[in-house]
This record gives structure tokens, C-alpha cells and sequence, in this order.
């Protein structure tokens, strides 16, 4: 699963930057030949080819417009243009991932106790056009919890250049808790109000490379305009005592992949 060195590598430096500035990169971890089967099933989950009972599939909009997202649809047929799938854990190849050691030895550094993952997901942007996600945290009272969770894990599949739509980032966002209490996408008047785009700073990233991300940064993604696909995994972390807040539904129960 790793390059050499990889699983032991040193990530205090990286905790240290993604406490101060929201978002940090700790480097290739990756070998190819992993990447190469968790690309081939994702290609596959997306064809059909494998099938996982209770994935959650939405595609991406034809025009590319984010406010132009169909949901509830779930899968729709084989296609490689959804733009993101959830619930890898069902998965065993994404669920090696999950629960691999450097990525329990992060989460325990920043998390007490039991751990559990509110989700694990693969965001895909389709070569040669893709939907643009605005600035938004990945909290609030759209995730129905009684607490936000703190940290996701994101690693590239595939390499995110700019032109592919890597992540980007307003330093130091996370310190100010949420934008507001509904959480996800900011509103523009507080975009234009804190200068956001000129204080963005992109994060390109070479296949198999792992960034932590804050999930109260500001952050966003562009399309990918290039002829390949730019895919990767998310997966948030979070305390296992975690609950969820739902009440039109039943409460969600989470999957608690690290325990002392």
C-alpha cells in the first residue's frame, strides 16, 4: 500500500500547519500499484461492474453548474461522470484505505477516544469538463450533528493539477467556527466581504499524495478542464461519541474504525 518510509513518516509538521492554517499537506504516501486497483474500482463502482447495496451515487450536472446538481437521483446507469460516491466503507479496497495505520495514527492525534467516520467518499471530476464546488465548510447544521467533526483526509487518485480542479483554501478560515449555522456553502457577501479570492492559495497534488483538511476551512474546487480524470477519496473523521440530531428520520449510526 505504501511508498517506503511512508507509513512511519514523521507528520508533526503537517499537524502543526493544518491547526494554524486549515490545510497541510504530508506528502506522497501511496504506491502506484494500490492506486492503480482503488482507480480500477472506482471506475468499476461507477461502471456497475461492482455493486455495493446502499451506496449513495450523485452524477454531475451536464452544464457543469453546481446549483444545477440533480439529488435523490442516486445511480442512474453506468457512466464516469458521477461526482461522488459515498459510503466507500462498504467497499474493501476503500476500506483498507480508511483504516490503514498512518491514517489511524493522524486521526488519534487529533481526535480522543474511539474514532468513527461520518462519511468516506470519492470525488470525481470527469476529464475534459466537470462541475466547479464553491466556497463552502464541511459542517453545520446541515450534517445534523450535535458536534462538527474536525478533520477529513483527502487523497488524490489521480494527479490535481490546478487545470484538473485541485483543492483550494483560505488560510486561517477554521478559526472563525462556521460562517454561518447552517454550515456548507459560504454566502458571497461573506466572499467578497473577507477577499477570499485573493487570499486563496491552491493545493495541487501528484497522485497518491494525502492533504488534512479543517472542516471549517474555507475551501473549494475548480472543473477539470484537462483530458484526464482527476479523482480522490475524502474520508472525515470523527469522536465516536458523535451523534447524530435527525428527527425526520431515523438517527444515523456511524462505523467506528479505530477503538482503543
Amino acid at each position: 500500500m505504501f511508498l517506503p518510509g511512508a507509513r512511519d513518516r514523521d507528520v508533526g509538521a503537517a499537524l502543526a500547519r493544518y491547526q494554524a492554517e486549515g490545510v497541510a499537506s504530508i506528502g506522497p504516501v501511496f504506491a502506484e500499484t494500490w492506486l492503480a486497483a482503488l482507480r480500477e474500482r472506482a471506475d468499476d463502482l461507477m461502471l456497475g461492474r461492482v455493486v455495493h447495496e446502499g451506496l449513495f451515487f450523485q452524477h454531475d450536472a451536464p452544464n457543469g453548474r453546481y446549483e444545477d446538481l440533480t439529488h435523490g437521483e442516486g445511480y442512474v446507469g453506468p457512466s464516469l461522470a458521477y461526482r461522488k460516491l459515498e459510503k466507500l466503507e462498504k467497499d474493501d479496497r476503500f476500506r483498507a484505505l480508511i483504516e490503514n495505520e498512518l491514517f489511524e495514527r493522524i486521526a488519534r492525534a487529533v481526535i480522543p477516544g474511539d474514532v468513527a467516520i461520518y462519511r468516506a467518499v470519492l470525488f470525481n471530476k470527469a476529464a475534459g469538463g466537470s462541475t466547479a464546488i464553491p466556497w463552502h465548510q464541511d459542517a453545520g447544521r446541515f450534517w445534523g450533528l450535535d458536534r462538527d467533526p474536525v478533520l477529513q483526509v483527502w487523497t488524490a487518485l489521480d494527479d490535481a493539477p490546478k487545470d484538473a480542479g485541485c483543492v483550494s483554501y483560505v488560510p486561517g478560515t477554521h478559526r472563525g467556527g462556521r460562517a454561518t449555522p447552517l454550515g456548507g456553502v459560504v454566502p458571497a457577501a461573506l466572499v467578497e466581504r473577507d477577499d477570499a479570492v485573493n487570499r486563496e492559495v491552491h493545493v495541487p497534488a501528484v497522485a497518491g499524495e494525502v492533504l488534512l483538511i479543517h472542516n471549517h476551512v474555507w475551501h473549494r474546487s475548480g472543473p477539470n478542464t484537462s483530458s484526464r480524470p482527476r479523482r480522490a477519496v475524502t474520508i472525515c473523521y470523527m469522536s465516536a461519541e458523535t451523534r447524530c440530531l435527525r428527527t425526520k428520520r431515523a438517527p444515523r449510526s456511524f462505523v467506528r474504525v479505530f477503538e482503543r
